[in-house]
């Protein structure tokens, strides 16, 4: 395997490293944000619309699912095109359909132009993450991209805290028409990157690599292949959790949307500890066993399902709560211990795509569907507080599903990371 048009060191001042890292991290939070705003206004737009669980639920899926299919070709159009070009048209696109979300009078008129919002959504960390990662020194790109993931747990929790306050206070409309305005200017703002130039990698025969030879060769190396279904399975809990928490809160204790965003907020915000007690706890554990990263996601995701179990049956109350707020930072445990392994297991010319992969089965196989079916078994009972509650408690299937897959993973991990140092070496030679 080899590189055609091997770029020059991109070489850029500390000023506009720094302004790559700080726009391409602000569109990561109000991408969550535009996530979250339809989950805290689901009940508003139910009344409104008339729509059942179900068609939530089908709403939600979708928009997953156009992430999903639309993920791999962004990312490969990212590496062949221009990244900055890439995430700035993805940001306007994701914006303007969040804005048109909010014209919806129908059905349709929700779940169309909230799929557009997922293409939009699809590729952007596929250009985001390359671009942060070349724009700083080796010493300085682990805390550069720390910085760039704090925006997920900012994004989901000002999403569901200030969509829920605009919401209550001028309609469920509303937080769709004031999110957009930031996505439109930090797009604009994207323009104006530094970019590196592309790439091209060849195969022996000096050929371009195919989508279908990439696919073939991730899925080849046993610890990806765990990793994949188990991040599926994760997320069909996950998902489920983060689309319909807010309306259970609202239904279990007959709040509004500000009172359910303050409180599931909380919840959101303590993924920023989860992320940090993650990735400690699979570093130490790694050290003293070579499984120890795959470990640490397989027990961190056995314990947030036996928290998920206590918070819904507790209907997020009380104990439930508190419960709830140990749940916010385990969810994400697993998470940098799954995302290092992705790179440590991969070939040099496959790291980009290995996480790529693990985020398009993640929707595919697990996450993706999960929201249709909870709204749809929701339904089929009865709805209300108490069909929401058993569709959540079906999904802790998935964790316990995802927490064993992560522990067949560990099996595999340490002759896969041998394999994949060994062709490191091969490639220096």
């Amino acid at each position: 395997m080899n590189v055609k048009n091997q770029p020059e060191a991109f070489s850029i001042s500390r000023r506009s490293a720094w302004y790559i890292l700080v726009v391409c991290s602000l569109l990561y939070m109000v991408n969550y944000m535009d996530r979250q705003v339809l989950s805290i206004t689901t009940e508003y737009i139910r009344g409104d619309l008339g729509l059942t669980d179900s068609q939530i639920g089908t709403i939600q899926t979708v928009f997953f699912m156009s992430m999903a299919f639309f993920s791999f070709p962004a990312a490969f159009i990212a590496d062949r095109w221009s990244r900055k070009k890439t995430i700035g048209i993805m940001a306007l696109v994701w914006s303007i359909f969040t804005l048109i979300t909010g014209l919806g009078r129908s059905f349709a008129g929700i779940l169309i132009p909230r799929a557009l919002v997922g293409t939009g959504e699809a590729g952007f960390t596929s250009g985001g993450m390359p671009l942060i990662a070349a724009a700083f020194p080796k010493e300085s790109r682990s805390r550069a991209m720390g910085f760039f993931n704090l925006a997920i747990p900012l994004g989901s929790a000002l999403g569901i805290l200030l969509g829920g306050a605009l919401a209550r206070q001028y309609g469920w409309r509303t937080p769709f028409y004031v999110f957009a305005v930031p996505g439109i200017i930090l797009g604009l703002l994207a323009l104006f990157m530094k970019d590196y130039k592309t790439v091209i990698h060849l195969d022996e025969r000096g050929r371009r690599i195919g989508i279908l030879q990439t696919v073939t060769a991730l899925f080849r190396i046993p610890t990806l292949k765990w990793i994949y279904v188990g991040f599926a399975m994760q997320n069909v809990m996950v998902f489920s959790f983060l689309t319909w928490g807010p309306p259970f809160y609202m239904r279990s204790h007959h709040v509004d949307a500000q009172t359910a965003g303050g409180a599931m907020s909380i919840i959101a915000i303590m993924a920023l500890f989860g992320a940090l007690i993650g990735g400690v706890s699979a570093d130490l554990w790694q050290k003293r066993n070579a499984r120890g990263r795959m470990l640490s996601a397989a027990w961190g995701l056995l314990a947030a399902t036996l928290f998920f179990i206590i918070t819904i049956y507790l209907n997020v109350s009380g104990a439930g709560f508190v419960t709830g707020v140990l749940l916010g930072i385990l969810m994400v445990v697993p998470i940098p211990a799954v995302s290092a392994v992705t790179q440590d297991v991969a070939p040099p010319a496959l790291k980009g795509v290995s996480w790529g992969m693990n985020a398009f089965c993640c929707y595919v196989l697990g996450g993706g569907w999960s929201p249709l079916l909870v709204g749809s078994i929701s339904d089929n009972i009865g709805g209300g507080a108490h069909g929401l509650k058993i569709g959540l408690l079906v999904t802790a299937i998935g964790g316990l599903a995802g927490s064993i897959c992560y522990w067949l993973s560990s099996r595999h991990y340490p002759k896969d990371m041998e394999k994949a140092g060994d062709m490191r070496f091969e490639e220096d030679l």
